[in-house]
């Protein structure tokens, strides 16, 4: 069985949060915690609030043990961006665009990830 959550629009770009991503993949829920409480990345926080969440889903909402499950995948994607501009000499600007990213991570009970 299959559980995910999502959040979206985090502040912050999917290149600086891939990479932690990448290391939860297969791992145990209690491990995957560890780890993101842990790190000393803003991606860990915020990946570690949506592992949370996904494991909330998997106790209230499928009504089973999150110790059977462990972590499928994470995904980090492309959200909106906010454009912005900084004031530049004799009345120009610069363009300065903010990522965001949708963080989505897929809890399974499956042995074989």
């Amino acid at each position: 069985m299959k559980v995910q959550a999502l959040s979206k629009a985090v502040r912050i770009a999917p290149s600086k949060a891939l990479p932690l991503s990448r290391l939860l993949r297969g791992l145990p829920i209690a491990k995957a915690l560890a780890i993101t409480t842990f790190g000393r990345t803003k991606a860990a926080g915020l990946i570690r609030k949506t592992l949370k969440s996904a494991v909330a889903n998997v106790e209230n909402n499928a009504k089973l043990s999150a110790d059977d499950f462990r972590v499928e995948s994470v995904f980090i994607e492309q959200g909106p961006v906010m454009k912005r501009f900084w004031a530049r000499s004799k009345g120009m600007v610069r363009p300065v665009k903010k990522a965001t990213s949708h963080i989505r991570v897929v809890l399974t009970n499956d042995k074989s990830v």
